[in-house]
């Protein structure tokens, strides 16, 4: 820390410090947040504190105090009085309150609590050495643990086969080893309350490449991982003259074979067709923007990948609620860039302070962190502004304003990381940095801009999620008592109002299309103009806005390129290529319905089971027809509960006059869609099985021990692999105990009961605050999975699922 110099003034003080001198207020204003109930569940179930018994012991607006307080700290360290940091306290908080910043939600989750763990983003170095290999699958392990995701680039192991010079064996190659982490997160993620995610990287010109490209094409493989091909501009030239490229051993730097561009590229473009999966990076295009070539290339990126960094680096986010930077002036809307001005200074402030006050896992990232400073200032609430202004999202002038916002975040954050780094210090790498051969004299954070996921700090806020387009301008929420209430979103409904054209049946009929208004010709064009879903928007449109936003943005972007199910291959490819000519960093795609799983509902009243239909009813075992036994009207037995990854599993498991297990039934907590559909066709099959007198073990035997992508640990200390191998257990657990003198083999001790109490005790050890945003891999997830919490129908954006009723999300 430099020597602190006498100070005349307040004002003069707060300039050396690096804020920004701002008026005194006559008279304190208190601003309570004003939250929806949407906001309200997220906050709570995600970052309220709680106490031992998991009882909520925090409101929305003391959790706003505790951020703020925590942050505002920082600034003791620089030699600020206790009444200035109280003074920069309220001005934290009032942002916040408001609702026009908000950092990443590790910091609300971690801020003034045991772990204190605030950072959104890392990433790990990989070498070719098995001591480095696990050091790096053990730091991966603590900060899954705290709450982190995490990014490798495998591009420096060794290809598989190659041999091994110290044991003379076999090298098992990046996927391998890829492999090994998927399986050491799966287990974190069993004793923890949060999945760890990943993201998986490998240069395009490493030998195993096409090992690589096509290793996600069967689903179930390296299911807490999203993989991307890091593309090199060779490579791209290649494919544009359909030329064979080179594939370089990492190991000897030698050439080990070649391939043709043109067929690997149209493979990853194929893969991503398909299911999303392989993900592109343009690693000369991430690296030509190196804050800090001096230190080396960046290899890797944050699992949703719009954080690039060196190995041992991480990088708190936040994000500016453009949404709400809105004036009327003579009746007309316009942009207050004063507004946004004033939060992007104090957000620069807020972000820097955050790397001081932060609790790191491992000691390298604390060093290499604050060696670079990073931040990742970003915004939310593009669609939000553009609806306001009455302005396409799919214009020249739509593109223009979003290309607006982003230069000037980026020259205001610089300009306040100038004068943080004069009074505090620039960052430490600074000498021979990108800043220091621009001759730049200060600079605190070597990179301040990043537009990122905004999954649920945009749910907290009500705002349109980063630089997305909105999903649909209208939805279906199904509250607990099962009513179907329709949500439209507020701008929209002022427009219909407006217009003089507002109902209940139009909104029901928008809902029922999927939200777009685009086929409601009594709907004003203008209004039909303006109001553009994600789904409308042609996927040239949503690279030409992401592209926009990139020429100006330090880092990178979290954005998704949609895609209708028509799509064709030479579509997404279009797109690929038109993202590297536009100088994108990276691309995500998704075509509507393309994932492996599907959502499946229940059917209808008319799909029961008719009476006096029995001999119809029957399965074929051994040539024999066999037809089950009719249901009596009374039956008895016995419902057991069990909490699974999905939500609490209810089994009712009904006897025969023998005792025997003669059918079942589920309910999977209060969701609706794939889960509880798939418990319920489970438990139809089985009651099936069962009353065609099938052996109950022969049903365990089938059933328990399937794994699933999201195991867990059940309250009596089992482990519950996935529905199927819960429902077998408890099968397993009704026949153990209604016929104790079958005999079954059961030679396990029955584990000693464990309290829900105890389970939630265990886990506030690991993590003191409700976790936040649960995540795996997207591949993994179906075409519109419904939400495992309240069963609507997600949204797929920024690379994310999330729920638009109730706030869950997984970003991965």
């Amino acid at each position: 820390m430099s020597e602190e110099l006498p100070i005349a003034s307040t004002e003069a003080k707060q300039a050396t410090l690096g804020i920004a001198t701002k008026p005194k207020k006559t008279k304190k204003e208190v601003i309570t947040p004003v939250l929806t109930e949407n906001a309200l569940k997220v906050i709570e179930k995600r970052y309220l504190k709680r106490d031992d018994e998991n009882n909520i012991v925090e409101t929305p607006e003391g959790m706003f105090r505790r951020v703020a307080h925590h942050i505002a700290m920082a600034d003791e360290m620089y030699g600020a009085t206790k009444e200035e940091i109280a003074e920069v306290e309220e001005e934290f908080y009032e942002a916040m309150a408001k609702l026009e910043f908000l950092p990443n939600s590790p910091t609300f989750s971690g801020a003034g609590t045991r772990i204190g763990q605030l950072a959104a983003c890392f990433v790990l170095p990989v070498e070719d050495n098995m001591k480095s290999i696990l050091k790096t699958q053990m730091d991966m392990g603590l900060i899954q643990k705290s709450g982190g995701g995490t990014g490798f680039s495998f591009s420096k192991i060794r290809p598989k086969n190659d041999l091994v010079g110290s044991t003379g064996g076999i090298a098992s190659g990046p996927v391998g080893f890829m492999q090994m982490f998927n399986d050491t997160t799966e287990m974190i993620k069993q004793g923890g309350i949060r999945r760890g995610a990943n993201m998986g990287m490998l240069r395009v010109d490493h030998p195993d490449i096409m090992e690589f490209i096509s290793y996600k094409e069967t689903e179930g493989k390296l299911t807490t991982f999203n993989i991307s091909v890091a593309i090199t501009d060779k490579f791209m030239k290649a494919v544009e003259e359909d030329t064979n490229y080179d594939l370089i051993n990492p190991h000897t730097g030698n050439k080990q074979g070649e391939l043709n561009a043109r067929e690997v590229f149209d493979k990853i473009v194929q893969g991503a067709w398909r299911n999303g999966e392989p993900g592109v990076i343009f690693i000369d295009k991430v690296n030509a923007k190196n804050p800090t070539p001096n230190l080396g290339d960046m290899e890797a990126t944050n699992p949703c990948g719009e954080q690039p960094l060196l190995g041992y680096e991480s990088c708190n986010l936040g994000s500016i609620n453009i949404g709400r930077m809105v004036k009327k002036v003579d009746g007309k809307p316009e942009i207050d860039w004063e507004t946004i001005e004033k939060t992007i200074r104090l957000a620069s402030h807020f972000l820097d302070n955050v790397i001081d006050v932060n609790k790191f896992p491992i000691p390298e990232l604390e060093e290499n962190t604050k060696r670079t400073r990073k931040v990742g200032m970003g915004v939310m609430g593009l669609a939000d502004l553009l609806f306001q202004m009455e302005i396409p999202y799919d214009s020249n002038e739509g593109m223009k304003i979003a290309e607006e916002a982003m230069k000037r975040l980026s020259k205001i954050s610089h300009e306040e990381s100038e004068k943080i780094g004069a009074a505090r210090g620039n960052f430490p790498a600074f000498e021979g940095s990108m800043w220091d051969k621009k001759g730049v004299k200060n600079m605190r954070n070597a990179a301040t801009s990043t537009i990122a996921p905004t999954g649920t700090i945009s749910m907290m806020a009500t705002a349109s999620s980063g630089i997305e387009p909105i999903f649909a301008l209208v939805y279906t929420k199904t509250v607990m008592d099962g009513t179907e209430l329709v949500e439209v979103n507020r701008h929209f409904k002022k427009a219909l109002e407006d217009a003089g054209i507002y109902s209940d049946d139009l909104l029901r009929r928008i809902a029922q299309a999927g939200g777009s208004v685009q086929k409601f010709t009594e709907v004003p064009e203008k209004i039909r103009r303006v109001f553009v879903t994600a789904g409308d928007i042609s996927p040239e449109w949503h690279v030409k806005v992401q592209a926009a936003c990139q020429k100006n943005t330090d880092n990178a972007i979290s954005k998704t390129i949609n895609f209708a199910n028509s799509a064709t291959i030479e579509d997404v490819e279009k797109a690929y290529l038109l993202a590297f000519k536009l100088n994108c960093k990276g691309i995500t795609v998704y075509r509507d319905g393309s994932r492996n799983i599907q959502v499946i509902t229940t059917g209808t009243a008319e799909d029961k089971k008719k009476e006096g239909e029995t001999a119809e009813h029957t399965v074929l075992a051994t040539g024999i027809r066999i037809i089950p036994r009719e249901r009596p009207d009374v039956i008895h037995g016995s419902t057991y509960r069990l909490k699974t990854a999905y939500g609490k599993l209810f089994v009712t498991i009904n006897d025969d006059e023998e005792g025997m297990p003669f059918e079942m039934f589920s309910t999977l907590g209060k969701t609706g869609g794939f889960f509880a559909s798939n418990t319920e066709a489970i438990c139809r099959l089985i009651s099936l099985a069962l009353r065609a007198g099938i052996d109950p073990q022969e049903v365990i035997d089938q059933i328990k021990g399937i794994r699933g992508p999201q195991p867990t640990w059940g309250e009596d200390g089992k482990m519950i692999l996935s529905l199927p191998d819960a429902i077998g257990q408890l099968l397993e657990r009704h026949i153990n105990r209604s016929q104790p003198n079958l005999n079954l083999n059961f030679n396990t001790p029955e584990p000693q009961k464990i309290s829900e109490e105890k389970v939630e005790e265990n886990l506030e050890s690991i993590n003191p605050v409700t976790p936040t945003t649960s995540t795996k891999s997207l591949a993994d997830l179906g075409e519109a999975p419904a939400c495992q919490e309240c069963g609507a129908m997600l949204a797929f954006t920024e690379g994310c699922l999330k729920c638009p009723s109730c706030g869950w999300s997984k970003c991965a």
